[in-house]
């Protein structure tokens, strides 16, 4: 089940859906909708906004393989950033994202999204690009090796180097992969 009609049948139960007492996990903006409009009638974990992903890196290198959209695949609403200071780097990182739209099976959702709500941003340095980073205050922050880590102060989850793709903090790295999401790291010690 998925939804917001699965957060109401988790919230009220059905014949075939018991009542929950917490419902937690990420979603859509009905998702999210139905979860605010429930809450105090069911435990939720918190309003997650759409999914977002801020890379920092200074080359090819220091970039996770897989899908470069794979945040923005999500929903029209998230958000994909790379700031670099590698012009080179910025123009293979347009290029890919392109080439994987074309056979992307989630790509009018992903389209939508890189064109509103991502970036790939020139920086001078990656000391400026930091002072960035922490201040959009990223759900999902990539960094490109771990002489960055002093730096941060502001994300939901950090991941270092290029073997550390944010999928694997998705899906196999810890028990919860919904962070908080619209600057909201920013309140909590990263």
């Amino acid at each position: 089940m998925g939804g917001a009609q699965a957060i109401a049948a988790f919230a009220y139960g059905t014949r075939t859906v018991p009542r929950a007492d917490r419902i937690v996990g990420p979603g859509n903006i009905y998702v999210a909708a139905a979860k605010k409009l429930l809450a105090g009638e069911v435990g939720i974990d918190f309003i997650a906004g759409p999914t977002e992903i801020l890379i920092v890196a200074a080359g090819r290198s220091a970039i996770p393989g897989g899908r470069h959209a794979g945040q923005a695949e999500h929903d029209t609403d998230a958000s994909a950033v790379l700031l670099t200071t590698s012009h080179r780097l910025a123009a293979e990182v347009g290029r890919e994202v392109d080439r994987q739209l074309a056979d992307l099976p989630t790509a009018p959702v992903a389209a939508q999204a890189i064109a509103r709500n991502s970036a790939i941003v020139m920086v001078s340095s990656l000391e400026e690009a930091m002072e960035i980073a922490n201040r959009f205050a990223p759900e999902h922050l990539s960094i490109s090796d771990s002489s960055l880590l002093a730096q941060v102060r502001h994300a939901g989850s950090v991941f270092v180097g290029p073997f550390s793709p944010e999928a694997a903090g998705d899906y196999a790295a810890g028990p919860n992969h919904v962070l908080p999401t619209g600057g909201a790291p920013a309140n909590a010690a990263a």
